[in-house]
């Protein structure tokens, strides 16, 4: 038996290879383009900008979900005991804000 091939095969192996070759170079020609560039990295920041967004929902839903459950029972009731004393320091803020500021104006 010989392993020698004809010329017909030769051809052929020829011209099979340049197809894959062919094809390749299209292929790099398309992922190095500008476009598939730009396209790719808009992509990416697309991406990273979801999962940052993504995890500061969270984020602060656990913080709101961390003040409610400082500030009410289980039942969903107000706790007076915390709400009343938390409501007092924002008037008082408020009202120690606005008073400078009249004395800015003044």
């Amino acid at each position: 038996m010989s392993d020698a091939r004809t010329p017909v095969q030769i051809e052929a192996d020829i011209v099979r290879r340049r197809e894959q070759l062919a094809v390749t170079l299209d292929e790099i020609g398309i992922r190095m383009h500008p476009k598939t560039i730009i396209g790719d990295a808009k992509a990416k920041v697309a991406s990273t900008v979801d999962q940052t967004a993504g995890r500061a929902f969270v984020a602060v839903n656990r913080v709101v979900s961390d003040v409610k459950a400082r500030f009410t029972h289980e039942d969903g009731a107000p706790r007076l005991e915390r709400v009343v004393p938390a409501a007092l320091v924002a008037v008082a803020v408020i009202g120690l804000l606005a008073a400078s500021s009249r004395k800015g104006r003044g």
